[in-house]
């Protein structure tokens, strides 16, 4: 029986422009990450039911600063930068890279990520770096189709199939869900993957 997680009671922790700010590398994490204007925080907002607890904004490649938000005691959810945005300047993506490489490799307490694409639009060539990335550092991955809303039923399904087949070589480390923050569609599926990654 999985533990109940109150994602309801969730806060914002502290916001981490260099690793040297991050909180002691301790309890349960999972991280979120994806391209520009995925609907990262609408997910996350979504998620835990608190509605402008991840800043969402029209300006793509905000997030800049690696947020960090406590479920209760030990356990957080990380909020990564978003990817793929063309005006960010090059020094800027490659500190991100380094960065987010970093935190991927050495975070010992980070038990999964999860990588937000839009159906429409997904497995991008940076998409695909980042899940090779996930990968290679072993870290368990869980991908949110997100905007769902924007498609029929059958089609999301066929793309939720194509996904899964592009990526099966990764078996079991790599999990793939429709979602959508308009509808709720995915929602307790998503719940049910945090709560999984945080209590085990």
């Amino acid at each position: 029986m999985q533990a109940e997680l109150h994602y309801q009671q969730t806060t914002y922790l502290k916001s981490a422009a260099e690793l040297s700010q991050l909180p002691p590398d301790e309890g349960s994490e999972v991280a979120f990450i994806g391209r520009s204007n995925a609907g990262k925080s609408s997910a996350l907002n979504v998620i835990t039911g608190i509605k402008g607890l991840a800043r969402t904004s029209k300006t793509p490649g905000r997030t800049q600063m690696i947020n960090f938000f406590a479920v209760e005691n030990d356990k957080r959810l990380v909020d990564l930068p978003g990817y793929g945005y063309a005006k960010v300047p090059l020094s800027v993506k490659e500190r991100w890279m380094a960065n987010v490489d970093e935190f991927l490799r050495s975070r010992e307490c980070l038990k999964g990520l999860v990588i937000v694409m839009d159906i429409r639009h997904p497995l991008k060539e940076l998409d695909l770096q980042v899940i090779a990335w996930a990968m290679d550092c072993g870290v368990s991955t869980h991908i949110l189709l997100t905007k769902a809303d924007k498609l029929k039923p059958a089609a999301q399904r066929k793309v939720q199939r194509e996904v899964c087949e592009e990526l099966s070589r990764y078996g079991d480390a790599l999990s793939v869900q429709i979602f959508s923050s308009i509808d709720r569609i995915g929602v307790s599926e998503a719940k049910s993957v945090l709560t999984e990654w945080l209590t085990s």
